[in-house]
């Protein structure tokens, strides 16, 4: 038999192309940059802020929300520092090019990243950072999922306070960072208003393991409740050491101790913490369960973090889809502005017209070696 001549070949070929139907066109590849605390003082809050990427990028994917598109998310450690900060903002602007940055873990770091951002004209979504003022001040690139400590405090307080009826204070805080600073700002507005008197004030640095004669002053001024803002890592220490020292009575905590490692390494003496949460894990919305069930099939733990990272990347999904799948720097950031009403485990979730994030929040309390909503 005589071999087929190249012609009969290309013919052949072309036949068997054109039964097969046209080509179908490769996915465009978005990649959103996340700026996580793997290391340093706020690597709890970052791990648990991976797992909600990266389940929330495979749900977006899967589910046919962006035909033609499919997220790709570029996680780098910020290591809890404005330097490592600034440079993963850097390369994730100049060496991967991506559409949006979700990120950094604390408000100290994104003071110093966001402007650079800023200035290139990339969007931000902040998913943890909770300073009242500073984020998204930064300028008209910078949006935020996370509640800011002024949107959560206030009404965890005055719920604390009609269950507990507690009169007077003692405030612990730290003073190095933007995040516990803030709490604190917001806490002392909140306890005037309140009409709650404090009876002292101490503070500490992020590197402090000895509590002990802060809590003793505070202590030997017999509060009604202790106030705290910490860090997971301070708080899981500061806890336990009031309970060695003889308090039995309150501790309300900033958003800082909303972290299953808080109670994990504060152990028995969590039990009774209360704190303001923008996350209400009881609840029985539909998206809000999916996400706890996909979360623990993989294994992780769901909290508020990874709730609010998972919705981050939801976010800029939904900003896509309203730019009719465009996934350009300025398409991104003009259907930010479109997002409303998103269902997302935090809830029916919108933009106020400052890009902060705008949905209901909860108090919590430990009990039974777990956060449950105070009722």
């Amino acid at each position: 038999m005589r071999p087929m001549s190249s012609p009969s070949l290309a013919a052949l070929f072309l036949s068997l192309a054109a039964l097969a139907g046209p080509a179908q066109a490769a996915d465009q590849v978005v990649k959103i940059g996340a700026s996580l605390s793997m290391t340093g003082a706020a690597a709890v809050y970052g791990a648990t802020q991976k797992n909600g990427i990266t389940l929330a990028v495979e749900d977006v994917n899967r589910s046919g929300m962006l035909p033609g598109v499919k997220l790709e998310a570029v996680v780098e450690d910020d290591g809890s520092s404005k330097e490592q900060a600034i440079s993963v903002y850097q390369r994730f602007i100049n060496q991967y090019k991506v559409a949006a940055i979700i990120g950094p873990t604390l408000s100290t770091m994104a003071t110093a990243a966001d402007p650079i951002a800023q200035m290139q004209h990339v969007p931000v979504v902040a998913v943890s950072n909770t300073a009242p003022t500073g984020i998204t001040d930064i300028g008209d690139y910078v949006w935020r999922v996370s509640l800011t400590e002024k949107q959560v405090i206030p009404g965890a307080m005055k719920t604390a306070q009609a269950k507990l009826g507690f009169k007077t204070a003692g405030v612990l805080y730290g003073n190095d960072d933007v995040f516990t600073k803030a709490g604190w700002d917001v806490m002392k507005a909140t306890l005037e208003q309140l009409g709650i008197k404090v009876l002292g004030t101490q503070t500490f640095a992020k590197m402090d393991r000895d509590f002990n004669p802060q809590l003793t002053s505070l202590l030997g001024q017999k509060p009604d409740v202790l106030v705290i803002s910490a860090l997971a890592e301070n708080a899981a220490s500061i806890v336990p050491q009031a309970r060695q020292l003889g308090w039995k009575g309150p501790i309300l905590g900033g958003n800082g101790f909303n972290s299953p490692s808080f109670i994990k390494n504060a152990g028995p003496s969590a039990e009774g913490v209360l704190v303001g949460t923008s996350w209400n894990s009881a609840s029985a919305d539909p998206v809000n369960e999916k996400f706890k069930a996909a979360m623990a099939a993989r294994g992780f733990t769901a909290d508020q973090f990874a709730a609010q990272a998972y919705t981050g990347v939801l976010v800029i999904a939904e900003a896509i889809k309203q730019q009719g799948g465009k996934a350009g720097r300025e398409d991104v950031k003009a259907g930010l502005a479109k997002v409303k009403d998103l269902p997302t485990p935090l809830g029916k979730f919108s933009f106020l017209p400052n890009r902060d994030g705008q949905h209901e929040p909860a108090v919590q309390i430990v009990k039974d070696g777990k956060f449950q909503i105070l009722h």
